[in-house]
């Protein structure tokens, strides 16, 4: 990978960090999922759209397509690793050969304009794509959509040296009376902990190292320190962006948070690194709109006109752009996956190609109904029914729309 594209990818991880970290809960994001299909948009954008994009991505318009191809080139090539594109288009929306040309080989697809039926085919699409880890593609649908494109990553990491699980009741800390999986080993690596200073104080940055190509790496700082500067200090030390000390530097008592080292006899000439964690399972869905300068989309979401000449003649503004992204660490490994979605709309006076009139038709069901149940080659009715009480809506565990039966006849 080059070198300036991971910094571009880093630094856009970093300005991400602080807004998503914003209030201290928990969440799971990918920037490198975000970074390359916005390269894609910024290639084919035009006018203030085209310079925000780059901006954002820090990095030329011009050289953003041969990036983008780059980098995902260079992430499917990491073992444990997938990482796919797809564009999905209304059967009527002229794209530019120039733009399309530069797209990374990845699915292909006319979107239908009904809604469910554009779903479910990119929902396969993305269960596909990451094994089932994430499920679906996260869109909204402007009434005037006419392209998606999304991206795909799914990680899976199994440990060099995995973790031994026990159930811990926590005596104190804001886990206290809860059981908890824990998760512990012991190694040698005595470097496979580091700590790096940062504003807000040390973190300590542990490395579990994955059998492939991939490890992951825990970040603790000081009570009370903010997550988001939390990570962006451990990101700098993980990245070489700022200097750590590694555990065999370090000196004895207490060097970094949560970390203890201590020089003693043993009959064993070895060191050795003790580590105790807590799996743990996190899922979140990213509106990217709602950090529309962030990530250079503030001009173009204005739909009164086109910012994206390079990719079709028809005027396109951008109307969804969203991420679903999870990760699991546990005693064997860590999976982790992102969906990213741009979808573009008509911008300016622009519509949708018309093909043909159509009529549009709405039956609501929202009163007592019949129903019936026929098979088809005989007619035969298998079963018949009214239906005057629906299921309730299930919350806490308890029905709490049902209607409670009314007493029996005599």
């Amino acid at each position: 990978m080059k070198t300036k594209t991971v910094r571009a990818v880093n630094r856009l991880t970093g300005h991400w960090a602080a807004q998503a970290l914003a209030r201290d809960t928990g969440t799971v994001f990918a920037a490198s999922g975000v970074w390359p299909l916005f390269a894609l948009l910024a290639d084919g954008a035009s006018g203030p759209a085209r310079a925000e994009l780059a901006q954002a991505l820090d990095i030329p318009a011009d050289a953003a397509a041969g990036a983008a191809r780059e980098l995902l080139a260079a992430l499917a090539g990491v073992r444990g690793l997938r990482a796919a594109t797809g564009l999905w288009t209304a059967a009527g929306l002229p794209l530019e050969e120039d733009w399309s040309s530069r797209l990374p080989a990845g699915a292909r697809g006319t979107l239908t304009g009904v809604p469910f039926a554009d779903e479910r085919a990119l929902d396969a699409w993305a269960a596909e794509r990451t094994g089932g880890l994430i499920e679906h593609v996260p869109v909204t649908w402007p009434g005037d959509s006419c392209l998606v494109l999304a991206s795909a990553l799914a990680l899976r990491v199994r440990w060099a040296e995995p973790f031994r699980e026990t159930p811990l009741a926590m005596a104190e800390g804001p886990w206290a009376r809860r059981v908890l999986r824990r998760l512990s080993r012991s190694t040698r690596a005595l470097d496979g902990v580091r700590v790096a200073d940062g504003p807000a104080g040390p973190a300590t940055v542990l490395e579990v190292a994955g059998a492939e190509d991939v490890d992951v790496h825990l970040l603790l700082g000081e009570p009370g320190a903010p997550s988001r500067s939390v990570l962006r200090t451990g990101l700098a030390a993980v990245t070489g962006a700022a200097a750590s000390l590694p555990g065999s530097e370090l000196p004895d008592g207490t060097p970094g948070p949560g970390l203890t080292i201590r020089t003693e006899d043993s009959p064993y000439p070895v060191d050795l690194l003790t580590v105790h964690a807590v799996a743990f399972s996190l899922s979140a869905d990213h509106d990217l709109l709602d950090h529309a300068p962030l990530f250079g989309l503030d001009t173009a979401t204005d739909a009164d006109r086109g910012h994206f000449r390079g990719i079709s003649s028809e005027p396109l503004a951008i109307g969804s752009a969203r991420q679903s992204a999870m990760a699991r660490f546990h005693a064997t490994g860590f999976e982790a996956a992102a969906v990213t979605s741009v979808v573009g709309r008509f911008g300016g006076a622009a519509r949708p190609p018309a093909n043909r009139r159509v009529r549009r038709a709405d039956v609501r069901f929202d009163r007592p109904f019949g129903f019936l149940a026929v098979h088809r080659a005989s007619r035969l009715v298998l079963a018949a029914g009214w239906v005057t009480d629906p299921d309730g809506a299930v919350e806490g565990g308890r029905h709490v729309g049902a209607r409670r039966p009314a007493p029996r006849s005599r």
